[in-house]
């Protein structure tokens, strides 16, 4: 039997079972009529959402309808910085910049560097800042403007956050965030506020703005307690409820079904070079068969298979994807050379992604909202 699964903002552990995931949490699954309406505006569908990667949602035809009315929202998403920045923390990011090219909307950051430092024993809050500024560039080297892109580090972008937080903590009970987090006796009360600085980004544009601008959200399912919270509490604040569309994980080059920031071997990062990239892909679990001949005759399986499942994320070419799949599942394609097609996509993306990423830097501080804001 497999291990039950758990999933929270701080740990996945075990075979995630998406459907109960969703079920577990009360969002709503993202069906064909969603899909629809998000094409009638973006006049297309983002291959991510096509391919069922992002496949739960709250409010997602909501807020395409309010877009529809000729009425302003925003985009939303965060990284909680405590190391550099891997392929499966920019997934959402990837979307998040289709999004904003589609809908030309504001786009609001979150570098979390105070749940970071709250979070782990070890982590000094100088050290988790400085991995905000490092990870941002991530963030900028996809192409967003600093008049849309607005980012906020936590610690230095405090000042617009705090009048909102402190609403919204008023709002929120011990036993609720007990009960959603998972927090007890001993969890520092850090870690325990936090929730209301991650829940006041998502009513801040409505602050701003001064009229209602609801955020919609694409992140893993991981981060769905927060914004479930925000939800309850939205309109008793005068808040937009913020809609959300929710991904599933990257599967780990080693298999599981996310990869781990412990475990390097795991994920493919944006500051890796060519020869670690290569010897990532090379050493990665495959769905494959213990031998070439095996292989041949009997198949393998890219369902379970982490070098499938970024072909599926990497390449935009549906036929591409498709083939790949029935290639390996009927035993015409080997490992090997599934591995070979691998390494040069992400090579390729890692290359343009680094290249933008070294001209972004010292250019963080113009797309903070405070350095806008002051």
């Amino acid at each position: 039997m497999d291990e039950e699964f758990v999933v929270t903002p701080w740990e996945v552990r075990g075979r995630v079972d998406y459907q109960k995931l969703m079920q577990q949490f009360g969002a709503r699954p993202l069906t064909q009529a969603e899909v629809s309406l998000l094409e009638k505006y973006a006049g297309e569908v983002h291959p991510l959402i096509r391919r069922g990667f992002f496949y739960a949602h709250r409010d997602f035809d909501a807020i395409l309808k309010w877009h529809g009315e000729g009425k302003p929202w925003a985009l939303y998403t965060g990284r909680g910085p405590s190391g550099p920045v891997h392929i499966g923390h920019m997934v959402p990011w990837i979307l998040l910049k289709w999004l904003f090219n589609k809908f030309g909307v504001e786009v609001y950051f979150q570098m979390t560097d105070d749940e970071k430092f709250y979070d782990d024993p070890e982590m000094r809050l100088e050290e988790a800042t400085k991995w905000a500024y490092e990870n941002a560039l991530d963030v900028i080297a996809l192409g967003f403007t600093p008049d849309k892109l607005h980012l906020i580090i936590d610690t230095k972008d405090i000042k617009p956050l705090y009048p909102i937080a402190a609403k919204v903590a008023k709002k929120l009970t011990w036993n609720t965030v007990k009960a959603t987090f998972g927090f007890t006796d001993s969890t520092n009360i850090g870690l325990i506020f936090y929730p209301s600085l991650q829940i006041a980004v998502a009513f801040l544009p409505t602050e701003l703005h001064g009229r209602p601008t609801p955020v919609l959200i694409p992140c893993a399912i991981d981060q769905d307690p927060y914004f479930r919270l925000a939800r309850d509490i939205a309109e008793s604040l005068g808040y937009p409820k913020p809609a959300t569309l929710y991904s599933k994980f990257i599967m780990a080059l080693t298999g599981e079904s996310k990869m781990s920031a412990s475990n390097p071997n795991s994920a493919i990062y944006t500051i890796d070079d060519e020869k670690t990239i290569r010897r990532k892909i090379a050493n990665a679990y495959t769905g494959g068969r213990p031998t070439a001949e095996e292989q041949r005759r009997l198949g393998g399986n890219p369902d379970v298979c982490p070098v499938y499942h970024y072909h599926m994320l990497f390449d935009p070419d549906d036929a591409s994807v498709e083939k790949i799949y029935h290639s390996c599942k009927s035993g015409a394609l080997l490992c090997g050379e599934c591995k070979q097609m691998l390494y040069e996509k992400i090579r390729k993306f890692v290359k343009q992604h680094q290249e933008a990423r070294e001209k972004a830097r010292d250019k963080v501080d113009a797309y903070r909202l405070s350095s806008k804001l002051s």
